[in-house]
């Protein structure tokens, strides 16, 4: 196991070699404890559970912010301190959650990445006076704090533009139930609707077994492109499902997809009949090179998609705390939503006053190589 994750229902409180106020840190000797008081952060996504690939490429990515912070000085001349908030991609586990990095006194939080979790922990957040840099995807969160993600109105056209263009005209979709993946399908049914595309939806329960009754029933009317809005661990169960099933049909794969996981279940030659819309892994970002060095060379690993994104989130927090000179919920906020043209790992980052949300996002439609790396589809 990653020894830099705690597995289960607790949060941890860690403080990082190299990087904590405890230790030989020439930016923090001399100081008195109140002047060290940590600027407390909490990093909340699915750590654990069937998303737990994810999640735990979303810590390394915090965690390498946070360390890399500290040793300039941290915040404010103040240490980090980062919190694992496990809520394995769970809703029940939302305010739960919430509740306890603000027992913890969280100033504020980096994600979660979960849209059916952050439309109920998200508002707490905000009353609570906890930042949130949010990594939810839905747009019933425009306007609760602040992402570097795309949202679900930012990449359905993407989804339209591709489809349009391999000239399909039935389209069957097999639907998550869950916040995010429900709002993807309606968006993208809606416009290929307008479009004059014939489109069937079939609801799929998570976590099954298999799901061939619901492959079945989307390619009973011979589509010629199959829509899956799932997360990975179902998506690629569906992907092998498909794949056996003999059907000419494309297979178009939601951005929760995207996830060097998907690969590894479903198999390289299974993803590789595949597309997907969503953003390519770090190795195939141009902008992401000094990330990806830095965490080969600190985790012994290849980083994944959305650790980028959380390595992002936590760099442009600190750099509106600064440019506020503090560390309190509105004038960082404030700061957090004045961002123009700040260039971070995963290209420049202006955000959205109005809704909080990035502009100009890196969402492509992608493909799987011989490597077994997302890549642009050419």
């Amino acid at each position: 196991m990653d020894p830099a994750i705690v597995p289960g229902p607790g949060l941890s409180r860690e403080f990082f070699s190299g990087g904590g106020f405890q230790l030989d840190n020439p930016f923090f000797e001399g100081r008195s404890p109140s002047a060290l008081e940590p600027i407390v952060i909490g990093l909340e996504a699915p750590l654990s559970g069937s998303q737990r690939a994810n999640g735990r490429d979303m810590w390394r990515g915090a965690r390498l912010a946070a360390e890399e912070l500290n040793l300039q000085g941290g915040i404010l001349g103040r240490p980090i301190e980062l919190v694992q908030a496990d809520d394995r991609a769970d809703p029940n586990r939302a305010l739960p959650v919430a509740q306890k990095l603000k027992q913890l006194g969280a100033d504020a939080v980096i994600g979660p990445y979960n849209s059916g979790v952050g439309v109920l922990n998200l508002p707490y957040y905000l009353r609570h006076e906890i930042v949130p840099v949010h990594l939810t995807s839905t747009d019933d969160t425009n306007g609760q704090g602040v992402t570097v993600q795309p949202k679900n109105s930012q990449i359905a056209p993407v989804e339209e533009a591709y489809i349009l263009a391999q000239d399909i005209k039935t389209v069957s979709m097999l639907v998550d139930p869950s916040t995010f993946t429900t709002g993807m399908a309606d968006r993208l049914e809606a416009a290929l609707r307008a479009d004059g595309v014939a489109v069937e939806r079939i609801s799929i329960t998570p976590g099954a077994q298999d799901y061939n009754a619901a492959i079945q029933q989307a390619l009973a009317s011979n589509p010629g492109l199959v829509y899956v809005s799932t997360y990975y661990p179902e998506g690629s169960v569906i992907a092998k499902g498909l794949a056996a099933s003999g059907s000419n049909a494309q297979r178009f794969m939601g951005l929760a997809n995207v996830d060097p996981a998907f690969v590894e279940q479903a198999g390289l030659e299974v993803a590789q009949a595949c597309v997907f819309s969503g953003t390519p892994e770090a190795t195939q970002l141009p902008s992401a090179k000094d990330y990806v060095n830095a965490y080969e060379q600190r985790f012994d690993r290849t980083p994944g998609v959305w650790g980028t994104f959380t390595y992002d989130s936590l760099q442009v927090l600190a750099e509106a705390m600064e440019q506020a000179d503090s560390s309190n919920f509105e004038p960082a906020l404030d700061a957090l939503l004045q961002t123009r043209n700040y260039q971070g790992e995963t290209g420049t980052i202006t955000i959205d006053p109005i809704t909080g949300n990035r502009l100009k996002l890196p969402v492509f439609i992608l493909q799987v190589n011989q490597d077994g790396i997302f890549t642009i589809k050419g």
